[in-house]
């Protein structure tokens, strides 16, 4: 085992392991089992919270971008953890999906902007203008690049990482 840890305040544990035989890596989440979380969709829909949903979501919105996946499973983490908080049955998705740009606003601007074009459904470029204006006036999120970020930042050498 590599891994073991308490989540969301003791309520759960998450456990990362090695297989002996191949290598590999896997987390595996253990928690008390409870009537499940359910997500009130925008046409009314319920359907189980899904964290995998939230990782899916983030990992699009960070592709190419400096951010482990230690990064973002700790942001999900997080949001489950504020969800359950609450103490309700249900959650709409736009609480998670406010809980989710809340999160990339302070860990990455480029993916904070990616995701939150796709969620609030940007339908032309104005609306990318001001996001961008916004978080000029506001100055760099959170004030500290990410933990785990190698390079040295110089103007030339993220202009060709993002064209990989």
């Amino acid at each position: 085992m590599l891994d073991s840890r308490s989540i969301r305040e003791g309520d759960a544990i998450r456990r990362r392991r090695e297989c002996l035989q191949c290598g590999r890596r896997f987390t595996t989440h253990e928690e008390i089992e409870e009537t499940q979380l359910r997500v009130v969709k925008k046409d009314g829909r319920r359907e189980p919270f899904d964290r995998a949903k939230i990782m899916r979501g983030l990992m699009l919105a960070c592709h190419k971008r400096p951010i482990s996946i230690d990064t973002l499973e700790r942001v999900v983490d997080d949001i489950e953890r504020r969800v359950h908080e609450r103490g309700e049955r249900e959650v709409s998705a736009a609480v998670v999906g406010e809980l989710v740009v809340e999160a990339l606003r302070g860990l990455d601007p480029v993916a904070y902007v990616r995701f939150a074009s796709v969620y609030r459904e940007f339908q032309d470029a104005t609306q990318f203008r001001e996001i961008v204006d916004v978080m000029g006036e506001e100055g760099p999120p959170g004030g500290e690049p990410p933990e785990d970020e190698h390079a040295e930042s110089n103007g030339e050498e993220q202009a060709g990482s993002t064209r990989r």
